[in-house]
């Protein structure tokens, strides 16, 4: 008889070995290291049906093909962050921490697509029927005409949906709680969710039904499992947000059908998730205009400009080694902009503490933060009001430079929507054809700028 060859599969990453060992040596985490049968699973079925193959026609790039119309589920945020509504056929895998809103935002989505007449079916493998009714009903949805069922066998969910006419869309809640008849091993393992992700997948592309699988994620934030089932689905969501904040962010890591890093906004309240129309005034309510260290980020979070309050603390130190906490921003980029500082304008940082943080939770990836993270760094050490009615966006480089960044003009039409009279930010492209709709006091290097700060705080200091 021949022997069963066999494999052994991080639970937390998804890294195959050959052998067991205590720490895995992709992710680092310690007991994770599963062993599984090559017997059974979706690469044991390809290696059994090896052999002859079905010829299949091949087509060219051009044809006469009609792309079907969006499902518009009415709710704008969630339509922004997925491109402008589900496309039939395509798969969503959407994250977020415990207690986040995930279920809530999925069964108001649900309900709203409901009473568009489409029809919708919510799988739930974590709560009984009864749970997601009691939910509906305190968002008070339960009239809409959306189908339940608590099932884990993803081929019981396929022949059940087969049965009738196909679903608008189809919410999986969660993956990690499917399991499949062709994968030999426990629900919740690596092998379980990649196989049941993939019947799932191929039960949307040939049906044309919307599916949208909700995903666990880690310690660190990541989606549970392996990683594999980012790269098979059409467009990965997070769901964002902070305990202390009520409102919540949804932002596109991966989409195939729109833009990446979009964000929608919600704000958590008494009837769940209710849309953000205009986030810059969000995140911009209750600033101390007048407190030192804060400058306002014009940003872009995918097509959309965002404006945010960058806050820094600059305080001596009495440690032998200065403390650096950044919340909402890389620390990499802050050590960057503050050995920029030290270097190309004279200030002297070693011998304090820096904190830096981005009001309202919001996590900032762009280098376009760079000038106002340092304008705010230098008002808090000179102790100098940047003015409150003044945006700041740029790129510093490690010479000192500013340099331009993306999307100019959509930043500046954002500050002057808000209110704001000026922005400090490298020059507009002379030849682009490019106006500003407010003051622009370009700003071409680090040290103009910490000059131009330093001079206006000592002239606003009183005499005598």
């Amino acid at each position: 008889m021949a022997k069963l060859r066999s494999t052994f599969i991080c639970q937390n990453c998804g890294a195959v070995s050959q052998r067991w060992q205590g720490k895995c040596e992709a992710c680092g985490e310690w007991n994770s290291i599963v062993e599984e049968s090559l017997s059974s699973g979706i690469g044991a079925q390809a290696a059994r049906g090896a052999g002859k193959g079905r010829i299949f026609p091949l087509e060219g790039l051009t044809g006469q093909h009609k792309p079907e119309p969006r499902i518009v589920a009415g709710i704008g945020e969630l339509d922004r962050v997925t491109g402008g509504g589900f496309v039939p056929g395509s798969v969503i895998l959407i994250g977020g921490e415990p207690g986040i809103g995930k279920s809530t935002l999925l069964i108001q989505a649900c309900a709203a697509l409901a009473h568009r007449k489409h029809r919708v079916v919510y799988i739930s493998g974590e709560e009984a029927v009864a749970q997601v009714r009691l939910r509906a009903e305190r968002l008070g949805l339960a009239s809409a005409p959306v189908e339940l069922a608590a099932e884990t066998s993803v081929e019981d969910i396929i022949a059940t949906l087969r049965q009738s006419r196909t679903p608008g869309l189809v919410i999986i809640d969660s993956i990690q709680t499917m399991w499949t008849d062709s994968v030999d091993s426990a629900p919740g393992t690596v092998t379980q969710v990649r196989g049941s992700a993939q019947a799932l997948i191929r039960y949307a592309k040939t049906s044309g039904a919307a599916v949208i699988l909700v995903g666990h994620v880690t310690k660190d934030g990541q989606i549970a499992g392996p990683r594999v089932v980012e790269h098979m689905v059409d467009a990965v969501i997070s769901f964002e947000g902070d305990g202390g904040h009520h409102f919540r962010i949804l932002r596109a890591v991966k989409n195939r059908f729109g833009a990446t890093d979009e964000i929608g906004v919600f704000e958590m309240t008494g009837q769940g998730l209710s849309e953000v129309a205009n986030p810059s005034a969000l995140f911009l309510s209750g600033r101390d205009v007048t407190a030192p260290g804060a400058a306002v980020f014009a940003g872009m979070e995918g097509t959309r400009p965002v404006l945010v309050e960058v806050q820094a603390l600059v305080a001596p130190t009495s440690l032998g080694t200065p403390r650096r906490a950044v919340v909402g921003w890389d620390s990499n980029r802050l050590a960057m902009v503050i050995a920029v500082l030290e270097a190309h304008a004279g200030l002297r940082l070693g011998q304090h503490d820096i904190y830096l943080n981005v009001a309202g939770g919001l996590r900032v990836g762009e280098p376009a933060a760079d000038l106002a993270a340092a304008a705010a760094l230098v008002s808090s050490l000179t102790g100098a009001q940047l003015p409150s009615d003044a945006a700041f966006f740029g790129e510093i480089g490690l010479s000192g430079a500013i340099r331009p960044v993306i999307h100019a003009g959509l930043r500046l039409k954002e500050a002057a929507k808000l209110g704001f009279k000026s922005a400090v930010a490298p020059p507009l492209p002379g030849d682009g054809g490019e106006t500003s709709p407010i003051p622009l006091r370009p700003a071409t290097h680090i040290a103009g700028v910490v000059a131009d700060i330093a001079a206006a705080g000592v002239a606003a200091k009183p005499k005598g």
